[in-house]
């Protein structure tokens, strides 16, 4: 695994935030795997019970059920804490243009919660979720750090305002944060029964239980998915990473991108069943073509993914079948 060198003292302790939810409880079970102390922070707004249940067995794991937004729980959670692997947030373009200000509260106000009881509580490096969606309108692929374009939902400004927390955070009071903007991140534990999934678990779902399949626009939209492996080996990635890393947000994707009808071909090719699907308007906020230049990760973070999409395609495939 692109991750199987990273190594840590042993008495290092790591915060998952959003630790019921689907990055989130794969990071848990990667850092329990391989030994280390987790403690996990979910409010179950969007997180799943049966992720925690998972786990909570394990001497090595304790879990707080908690609200970002609530200071005084934040700083609970970092006390005594290494490192920080700040997911919890509320993901969706669409859900974000039609309630604005619950992502405010959420992702802004928690991730600054978050940021300042880190500080307070002397956490030695916050590594947080950012993502895609602050390329916004810019037509020019690859996308490359620093060439963004104008912001198109609620969902991507808060994310960018998060990014400058972080390098205020890192300039102003030494606080190492590093960003990572997730490109359409998939795999095992996605949850597919969300009015707001992602397209990957959804269409499994339908496939499985005869239900209807519908992409929005023409199908032709592509996107640089990412197997979930490849976002933890950036994770773990940037708690090592040298200090001049600090401070900015990387790409973290494969670099290659597929459409939804090709995505959506291979899934019916893999699940032996051909169902045609329904075409709809598309969704507002959606950006047309996404691939990431992963090469600042690379150089900064020693970034360099293992899993390509066919590859995690198949063995989430594997996983939603079982599951």
């Amino acid at each position: 695994m692109g991750y199987s060198n990273v190594k840590f003292a042993p008495n290092v302790k790591f915060l998952v935030t959003g630790a019921a939810g689907f990055i989130g409880t794969n990071l848990v079970e990667a850092l329990l795997n391989r030994g280390y102390k987790v403690r996990g922070l979910d409010n179950f707004a969007t997180g799943r019970k049966e992720n925690v249940a998972e786990f909570i067995d394990n001497p090595q794991y304790e879990f707080i059920e908690g609200d970002i937004r609530d200071i005084e729980t934040c700083k609970a959670a970092c006390e005594g804490i290494s490192f920080v692997l700040h997911q919890a947030a509320l993901g969706s373009v669409p859900r974000s243009i039609v309630d604005p200000l619950i992502y405010e509260d959420n992702n802004i106000k928690g991730t600054s919660n978050i940021l300042e009881a880190a500080r307070m509580a002397g956490v030695q490096r916050v590594v947080y979720a950012s993502s895609s969606a602050v390329y916004g309108d810019s037509a020019k692929l690859p996308k490359v750090e620093g060439d963004e374009g104008n912001i198109l939902s609620p969902y991507a400004l808060t994310k960018m305002v998060n990014e400058q927390y972080g390098k205020l955070y890192t300039e102003v009071y030494g606080l190492e944060c590093i960003g990572l903007r997730y490109f359409n991140v998939f795999g095992r534990r996605q949850n597919p029964d969300s009015q707001y999934a992602a397209v990957i678990p959804k269409f499994i779902k339908a496939l499985k239980t005869g239900g209807k399949v519908e992409i929005y626009g023409d199908g032709e939209q592509s996107r640089d998915f990412t197997y979930i492996e490849n976002v933890i080996e950036a994770n773990l990635k940037a708690c090592v990473a040298p200090k001049e890393a600090c401070g900015q947000a990387y790409n973290i994707a494969f670099g290659k991108r597929f459409t939804v009808n090709q995505m959506y071909s291979l899934m019916c090719e893999q699940m032996g069943i051909t169902y045609a699907a329904s075409y709809a308007e598309p969704q507002r906020g959606d950006i047309r073509h996404s691939l990431a230049d992963t090469a600042k990760a690379e150089r900064l973070l020693g970034y360099n993914p293992d899993w390509d999409f066919t590859q995690g395609f198949i063995e989430a495939i594997k996983w939603y079948k079982a599951f």
